[in-house]
């Protein structure tokens, strides 16, 4: 890959020539761009796995109902963050390309609306006990979830600024940059914790705190170095700062979708999360830990998928779409074997795992590791999908097909997923509607019908990408 100091090679990235000059993919280039995706990624788990790790000795209830509530707060921060996920697409297609000042217009561009939304996110943190009041958690969990909400998302813009930065960088190919960015905010949220959380008695609440400052370091390293050389030099960080309205009108019709799509996901297993602490604490725990743990597998699967999605749209911008297909098509199938194959081994370590993350001593701890365990081998089995999943995503995004993908999204989630969740997870009498089935299977229900999505899910967009539809799309 070029670095930020000196032109893109002519061509698309990730190619190599033979002796007869036939194309080949650089399997080699794949993984050096890959590697601090993934190692990023692996920074975020970690950052994850502490916030986990220290609620968790808080009690089994701070637990759940940070649980509760944690996809709906980033199911949130996807819709207000969509213009921060456009920055790494503009990006790798004005790279490849060679127009260097508009890669650099696309983070500003992002920076400037993440500015206007500041606002709102005070805002809905305000709102926290009315947005809660539907799910019906019993009175010490909605408060102990309620703790949690307002901090976290009237910080919220923190985080989206840092996804604008590391966008930039991912889109140039400077992954490296976004892995020491990350790595900052993942060491800040780990001693933060500790302080808020024991030291200063703020409970819950101050690893909702933590979080938003470890997001404020990673902002501010990451745009001190964005202004610095040597993007300052090639990229002209520093000119090109002026708010220009054709500009954040194409941003935000990129951007709108691009948030929507992975907010209905992850707002549909916010209510799916809910629903399991609406069944018990002991099964919100239960699943709460494999929804942590599980993020291992998600790990290399996404390096490798936004590895994919710079590389697709530094393709189209050096004018090989063709190229795009076969490289994109070559990335996800490698994501989802590595997803499948880390999950295996993941859930055979899971008696072991799950323990270190139920350390309260209460009585609810025990049962929600053995319960866990369990549904790591249901978790197990849609890994290989979820990877198909990640790659066809995030290469439809490096392309600009966000509309198409994000309209599948809403069916397959709100249509089939939660209606099944909903009447395999209860029984008759329980739950939050009643003109459903209710088999009553529990937390093991649930997680079966995760199953059922995912792999819909991922056959659908992998469908999408193959069917080349994305090649007429020009951004």
């Amino acid at each position: 890959m070029a670095t930020a100091a000196s032109p893109a090679r002519p061509g698309p990235p990730a190619q190599r020539l033979d002796a007869q000059g036939h194309a080949h993919i650089d399997l080699r280039a794949v993984w050096v761009l890959a590697l601090p995706l993934m190692a990023n990624s692996a920074v975020q788990v970690v950052l994850n796995l502490t916030d986990i790790w220290f609620i968790g000795h808080i009690s089994t209830a701070a637990l759940a109902a940070v649980g509760a509530v944690q996809w709906l707060i980033l199911g949130v921060l996807f819709m207000l963050g969509g213009a921060s996920m456009a920055v790494q697409t503009l990006t790798s297609h004005a790279h490849g390309a060679r127009r260097y000042r508009r890669a650099s217009q696309a983070a500003w561009t992002a920076l400037w609306l993440t500015l206007c939304i500041a606002p709102v996110c005070v805002a809905l943190g305000a709102m926290g006990r009315v947005i809660l009041i539907p799910f019906g958690f019993s009175p010490r969990i909605d408060h102990l979830a309620q703790q949690f909400w307002f901090p976290r998302i009237g910080g919220a813009s923190f985080a989206v600024a840092a996804w604008a930065m590391m966008g930039f960088f991912n889109g140039i190919g400077r992954t490296g940059v976004s892995l020491v960015v990350a790595a900052a905010a993942a060491i800040a949220n780990a001693l933060l914790n500790d302080l808020f959380i024991f030291h200063l008695g703020w409970g819950v609440a101050g690893s909702a705190w933590a979080s938003n400052a470890a997001q404020a370091v990673a902002f501010v390293l990451g745009f001190v170095l964005f202004l610095r050389a040597p993007f300052r030099a090639s990229f002209s960080s520093h000119l090109t700062w002026r708010p220009v309205w054709h500009r954040i009108r194409r941003h935000l019709r990129l951007g709108l979708p691009m948030g929507l799509m992975p907010a209905a996901d992850v707002l549909g297993f916010s209510v799916f999360q809910m629903m399991q602490v609406r069944y018990g604490t002991v099964a919100g725990a239960a699943t709460q830990m494999v929804t942590v743990l599980t993020s291992v597998c998600y790990m290399p699967g996404i390096g490798i998928a936004t590895a994919a999605a710079t590389l697709v749209g530094q393709s189209i911008g050096a004018g090989d779409r063709e190229w795009a297909l076969r490289l994109g098509t070559r990335v996800i199938l490698l994501a989802a074997l590595v997803m499948g194959g880390i999950g295996v081994v993941l859930a055979l370590l899971g008696p072991w795992l799950m323990p270190l993350f139920a350390a309260a001593h209460d009585a609810g701890s025990a049962a929600a590791a053995h319960l866990g365990a369990q549904l790591l081998w249901l978790a197990t089995a849609y890994q290989f999908f979820d990877g198909l999943n990640l790659g066809s995503s995030m290469c439809l995004r490096g392309a600009g097909d966000v509309r198409v993908p994000a309209a599948l999204m809403f069916p397959v989630c709100w249509v089939i997923f939660l209606p099944l969740a909903h009447a395999f997870t209860f029984a008759p009498g329980q739950g939050w509607v009643h003109f459903l089935p209710q088999f009553g299977w529990g937390a093991r229900g649930g997680w079966g019908a995760v199953i059922i999505y995912v792999v819909l899910l991922g056959m659908a967009l992998f469908l999408r990408w193959r069917s080349r539809a994305w090649q007429r799309i020009r951004l």
